[in-house]
């Protein structure tokens, strides 16, 4: 199935516990929740305690994306504060096989994370234990880029991986989806689909979540 998973770096934090209730009136079912320290990319977000007070505001899944250093070491603390999803990048796990088995046994959906310039190739040998992967269609550190039209290569490379493989693991997008090219990131492969700027500097966060879902729903996951 489908998901917009709304990103709420581009929420505003002043009525956080607002915002999520919109999008959750539009359908929303994921969170998406990104962690920056400010080392792995040039910027600083949340860390557990601002996802326990989240965790206590809604019953949405709640997707968190670790864009840190060292991921192995604060995984678990993240799941512990009601994160259902973590997500660690290739580029900064040394022991990916371990990070993600540590975050299965706190009791969370383990998936890895590419950077664009990253092929997929990778994942040839990890894709059996990850649960879900993450392709970042921008540059990671900031909300509103445009997305990297080559990312989408990448997501039907990924997509015929899994097919290949017998595998049923999402596909999640991050960075620069909007309306007019919802339609293309589904058929390229996308189940999960991460958007901020989209939907919460949209003049009405609910009725665009309610517009991408049905975006979503009309458009056919398949290789184009």
């Amino acid at each position: 199935m489908i998901e917009i998973v709304p990103s709420i770096l581009s929420a505003d934090f002043a009525r956080l516990a607002e915002e999520i209730g919109r999008v959750e009136r539009g359908g929303t079912r994921m969170l998406h929740l990104d962690v920056m320290d400010g080392h792995f990319v040039p910027n600083l977000t949340i860390g557990p305690p601002v996802v326990e007070s989240i965790r206590k505001a809604t019953r949405a899944h709640l997707d968190v994306h670790l864009m840190i250093e060292h991921p192995e070491r604060y995984a678990a603390d993240f799941v512990k504060a009601g994160a259902n999803s973590v997500s660690v990048h290739y580029e900064a796990s040394v022991h990916l096989d371990g990070t993600l088995e540590m975050i299965r046994k706190e009791g969370a959906m383990a998936g890895v994370v590419l950077n664009p310039a990253t092929p997929v190739s990778v994942l040839e040998d990890v894709l059996e234990v990850a649960d879900y992967v993450l392709l970042m269609s921008v540059n990671p550190g900031f909300g509103g880029q445009k997305l990297i039209p080559y990312v989408l290569k990448k997501v039907r490379k990924l997509a015929g991986m899994r097919r290949e493989k017998k595998l049923a693991l999402p596909i999640e997008i991050d960075g620069g989806v909007h309306m007019d090219n919802l339609a293309d990131v589904v058929r390229a492969g996308c189940d999960w689909i991460v958007t901020g700027s989209a939907i919460f500097h949209s003049t009405d966060p609910e009725a665009t979540v309610r517009e991408m879902r049905k975006i979503a729903a009309q458009a056919t996951a398949v290789q184009v």
